[in-house]
């Protein structure tokens, strides 16, 4: 148990690896200096005379220690924002993270070896000495800062990201999990004609052409069980093979397709409907008056990316050979889908919002009248969602019937709003 608090104690502290980085740097400013203490291994044309020498490590010493500062700021930013949004118990997750524990030792390591090795310049009348080597290390260490601060700040706004730290959490529950509960062997597998992921992941992106063309090799079809965006369990069954698979290479067809920790908009038209509706959302999250201007705005660009694909062909998701036969079927998001992803939310969070209502009527209005018969259907049966939801969400009659008036901006270009263009003009 004593080793048990001890190993926790480290782990779980944020000044330790800082603190033996700059232990480190200080036992290397005294080994530099001690193996070149007059300066005759590295020239004064490289390092510089005494004076310039003092000047650069005095600058580096400055710069690392308003560096640190920095990051340590950073730091409890990150993790302001991530109690704040995320879960307050998020906070140790972010503590422990090594490479942040890492850049905060770079930098004041570096500020301690530069201190330490100003002591060790001398100038005189006729000159001076400079521990060049020290001095050169110096430099070294600080372009390393450099490169390290550009990395870390990548590194601290991605794990920013919803998907890093619920990566994190899951990442340290299956450790904790094999080691309270080891497997025991007793997994029977899967059956023989699927073939099963090597690791957890939202599916992102897949090389139709290549699936097609192993499945034409093999003589047999590919059916991918998950559509992109997709979140698919480590070990879970990826793809069914129907009929011979014998000479279906695994790796290969696992290597077609691409496993991520979040959705991306390569293959996935839907996310970027789904990021909107989050706005639009997300901006009557208290109310159906918090921030209507913000819905309908998100709205503009739900109505013309719907406008876009209204009359698009849509793929049926079956990929087929030279010789046309089907040899790969995907989960594919239809007309309906992308009808229902685009409205459904928006509609039942801002249905008490007049200023949504009537944007949401106009868009659907515009919509009907330009999509094809085939796809008026699912439009027709949200703009009657909509008023079934927006009159049980109105006080009064004349609330009712105002809301339920088309309009492009929400409150302010519709018929009863504006005055007729003049017919002499």
């Amino acid at each position: 148990m004593r080793r048990f608090r001890m190993g926790h104690w480290l782990k779980t502290s944020l000044w330790f690896l800082p603190l033996l980085i700059v232990l480190a740097a200080v036992v290397l400013s005294l080994i530099t200096t001690a193996v070149d203490p007059d300066g005759r291994l590295i020239p004064q044309t490289i390092t510089g005379d005494p004076t310039a020498a003092l000047q650069i490590l005095y600058l580096i010493s400055f710069t690392m220690l308003t560096l640190t500062g920095l990051v340590l700021s950073l730091l409890v930013l990150a993790v302001q924002l991530a109690m704040g949004t995320f879960s307050p118990r998020i906070v140790r997750q972010i503590l422990q993270d090594r490479p942040s524990q890492a850049a905060i030792g770079l930098f004041a390591g570096t500020f301690a070896f530069s201190m330490l090795a100003m002591r060790r310049v001398t100038t005189t009348q006729g000159g001076g000495t400079v521990p060049g080597l020290a001095v050169l290390v110096a430099i070294v260490l600080v372009l390393a800062c450099v490169v390290t601060l550009i990395w870390y700040l990548n590194h601290i706004t991605q794990s920013l990201r919803v998907a890093a730290l619920t990566g994190w959490v899951a990442d340290d529950t299956l450790t904790t999990l094999d080691h309270v509960y080891p497997r025991d062997g007793s997994d029977p597998g899967l059956p023989p004609d699927l073939i099963p992921t090597r690791k957890a992941g939202v599916l992102f992106d897949v090389d139709h052409d290549r699936l097609v063309a192993l499945a034409e090799r093999a003589d047999c079809r590919l059916e991918l069980l998950w559509a992109v965006g997709d979140f698919v369990p480590a070990n879970a069954a990826l793809v069914r093979v129907v009929g011979d698979r014998g000479a279906l290479p695994e790796a290969q067809i696992i290597g077609t397709v691409a496993l991520g920790p979040e959705r991306t908009l390569n293959q996935d038209v839907a996310y970027g409907i789904r990021m909107l509706v989050d706005i639009a959302e997300r901006s009557l999250s208290s109310g159906p008056f918090e921030d209507p201007t913000t819905a309908v705005q998100a709205i503009d660009r739900l109505h013309d990316v719907l406008r876009q694909i209204a009359r698009r062909p849509l793929h049926s998701g079956h990929y087929r050979d030279g010789a046309g036969t089907v040899r790969l079927v995907v989960p594919t998001l239809q007309w309906e889908g992308f009808v229902r992803l685009t409205f459904d939310e928006v509609r039942q969070t801002g249905a008490g919002s007049p200023q949504v209502v009537r944007r949401l009527r106009s868009a659907l209005n515009d919509l009907i009248g330009f999509a094809p018969p085939a796809r008026r259907p699912a439009l027709q049966q949200q703009l009657d969602l909509l008023e079934e939801q927006a009159g049980t969400a109105a006080q009064t009659d004349s609330d009712r019937a105002a809301a339920l008036i088309p309009d492009p901006s929400g409150l302010g270009s519709s018929a009863d709003l504006t005055a007729p263009p003049d017919p002499e003009e």
